[in-house]
């Protein structure tokens, strides 16, 4: 690892004046392959690594990177960073700092039980080929219109050091798939699916996937609704929502809004405000007492697992909606020192070259205790939506729309007849008010999620329980 060169910055950082700094190694390796059908569109390797310092030098914090690993390059680094501080001294507002924390030192790493480089790059094809065979056998009067496959392999490399004690050193390997398809009918339109999988470990997980399986009963699924789906009934109906799309939502109306730089303005210009205040914290309801929301980084084998942050603070549950009240922020050091409390290890960087920010790591709806058949038993007329094509939401993350893909008709407490693009559409407190029963089935999707200026990608988790809520009114988007 790169200790030397990070104990460098930090010692030259604090010698130049500065009252704190870290220092962060970070590289990405990425190998991918992209199929169009059954042929190879694409394949390579992509490495990123260097190294970013952060300082607070005068009441004022500032950041640079360097991917010249050297003392040359980090000492470049470091003036570079104490030279924006000083020139911003005399015009900032407020003094920057971090709230005390209790930092680690540790060392981690993720084992894959099959290392990447247990199947050759022909294997992989192979079984990116035999997943498109899956998907064109299983259709039987639409025609498969388009169909795309991405595999990606991402390691990601970590040693963070601070000048209050933090070394942490971390090792996660990832894999991530994504299936693009759309099915054609020349009288019923077409239907766009995407199947997205991911989580951390080896290619183990291929095997527990059984992606060609599941991308088959996908495209069943899908047929079944382009040929023979109906509207949406027009009155108000209870709806079970899949955990898919539970966990789409949670990702947007709760871990987005409870950003703690969201909520304090920073991301007003590029990404919008957040309809949770300071003074609401702790204090107001936003749903009842189904309505707790869980951002947990520590789940065994998550797309977005870590046990320390970037900035070396020991990671942990956070209960960001809890029994309906609006509970707790996802934290960084430096909003914590803005709101007066503690971090609660949300820091994370893209890569090298991006400053830590408040990120959502799992995200999920907690589950309830109740069989899926049990959800239902009891509606004589209702909609199961179980994933989703398109959706929006408003800047503050309040209203919400969301238009169903595989969806059924409930009918006498029993799936029915599919149903066409229903529209779910509702505002944050409407949903979280309305849950009646949540099923006991925890299940997760994977996601990169999109934040900062610039853009920062991380990859998370978002899920949940199927969950049923009462008497809402449909709406139905146009074919």
């Amino acid at each position: 690892m790169y200790t030397d060169l990070l104990e460098y910055a930090v010692d030259l950082a604090r010698s130049l004046g500065a009252s704190y700094a870290e220092a962060r190694y970070h590289a990405n390796r990425v190998s991918s392959i992209v199929l169009r059908n059954d042929r190879v569109l694409g394949a390579g390797v992509e490495l990123e690594e260097g190294i970013g310092v952060r300082v607070i030098f005068g009441n004022v914090m500032s950041f640079a990177a360097t991917n010249t690993l050297s003392r040359e390059g980090v000492r470049e680094a470091v003036e570079s960073a104490i030279a924006k501080a000083r020139s911003l001294a005399k015009s900032i507002r407020r003094p920057q700092n971090l709230a005390e924390a209790k930092v680690g030192r540790a060392r981690y790493e993720v084992i894959a039980k099959r290392k990447f480089d247990a199947m050759s790059i022909e294997q992989k094809i192979e079984f990116m080929k035999d997943v498109w065979r899956h998907a064109v056998s299983s259709v039987r009067e639409a025609k498969l219109t388009s169909f795309a496959i991405e595999y990606g392999e991402y390691e990601e490399v970590k040693e963070i050091v601070s000048s209050d004690g933090a070394h942490v050193v971390s090792y996660v390997p990832r894999i991530f798939m994504s299936v693009n398809l759309v099915l054609a009918h020349p009288q019923k339109g077409t239907a766009q699916r995407i199947v997205e999988l991911g989580a951390c470990g080896g290619l183990e997980l291929l095997e527990d996937w059984k992606v060609g399986e599941r991308v088959a009963e996908e495209v069943k699924a899908i047929e079944n609704v382009l040929l023979h789906g109906v509207e949406p009934p027009h009155e108000p109906v209870d709806v079970v929502i899949g955990s898919e799309v539970v966990g789409l939502i949670v990702h947007e109306s709760a871990g987005h809004p409870m950003e703690a730089d969201r909520i304090w303005g920073r991301e007003a210009a590029q990404a919008g405000e957040s309809f949770v205040k300071p003074e609401m914290i702790g204090r107001e309801r936003i749903g009842n007492e189904h309505a707790t929301v869980v951002d947990d980084p520590t789940i065994p084998g998550s797309f977005g697992f870590y046990l320390y942050d970037d900035e070396g603070v020991p990671a942990r549950a956070r209960y960001i909606y809890f029994r309906g009240l609006i509970n707790e922020p996802l934290h960084s050091r430096w909003t914590a020192y803005i709101f007066n409390t503690r971090s609660n290890a949300a820091a994370r960087a893209m890569n090298y070259a991006s400053e830590p920010i408040p990120r959502m790591a799992n995200t999920y709806l907690e589950p309830g205790d109740y069989r899926f058949d049990e959800l239902i038993e009891d509606i004589k007329l209702g909609v199961y939506v179980k994933s989703y094509m398109e959706w929006n939401i408003d800047d503050i993350r309040w209203g919400q729309r969301y238009v169903g893909l595989e969806a059924y008709m409930i009918r006498n407490g029993e799936l029915a007849e599919p149903v066409r693009n229903p529209v779910l559409e509702f505002t944050t407190r409407t949903f979280y008010s309305s849950i009646v029963a949540k099923s006991r089935d925890l299940r997760f999707y994977p996601g990169i999620c999109g934040k900062g200026e610039p853009m920062q990608g991380v990859p998370v988790w978002f899920g949940g329980p199927d969950v049923r809520i009462a008497k809402i009114r449909l709406g139905v988007a146009p074919r």
